[in-house]
């Protein structure tokens, strides 16, 4: 590959200059911060600039998202210490959502093919009730179904099937998931 070839391409932020840098200089270090342990003052920097974010969501310190205005979180989700969303494309975490700590979920890579080392980006979503759990990875174009529990340190390069417990690198399943009854 020849680094001094690489190029963008027709990849764009998705927001203008300044609302990157504001971001960069403003939101992003409150997002993260340990200073600021509370998660709504959060929330609504990330819904500032451009996040959609549901209700009760918690957010824990160290939380790093790219770029807000492609995050989509619905509600009661859980964004766990040091999670690392590195969002290029679209990243949607539907309701009762649990991102544990450390986890990296990544919406870009490059072709290894390609001489000048191009980039490639797909979006992640992952469906209500799932739990990735600490270090794992979830990967560019990955789809988690539905109560999917992603196991520690696992990585996802593939979408996952709903109710299923996967584990190891790469992800296999395991058994499916069963849920008790609340009382």
């Amino acid at each position: 590959m020849r680094l001094d070839k690489y190029t963008t391409g027709n990849y764009a932020p998705g927001a203008p200059l300044w609302k990157q840098l504001l971001w960069y200089f403003l939101g992003y270090p409150l997002v993260r911060s340990y200073w600021l342990p509370f998660s709504a003052p959060k929330v609504l920097i990330l819904r500032w600039f451009g996040a959609k974010v549901g209700q009760g969501v918690r957010i824990k310190p160290g939380l790093r998202v790219k770029f807000p205005w492609r995050l989509v979180v619905g509600d009661f989700v859980w964004l766990g210490e040091n999670a690392w969303i590195d969002n290029l494309a679209n990243v949607t975490l539907e309701s009762h959502v649990c991102i544990s700590q450390d986890v990296y979920l990544c919406t870009g890579n490059h072709d290894w093919r390609s001489p000048d080392f191009a980039l490639i980006t797909g979006e992640i979503y992952i469906e209500e009730s799932g739990w990735i759990a600490a270090r794992a990875v979830v990967g560019p174009g990955v789809r988690v179904g539905r109560g999917v529990v992603l196991g520690l340190g696992s990585v996802a390069s593939g979408s996952l099937e709903p109710m299923t417990v996967y584990a190891g690198n790469p992800a296999q399943p395991l058994k499916k998931r069963v849920v008790k009854e609340l009382l």
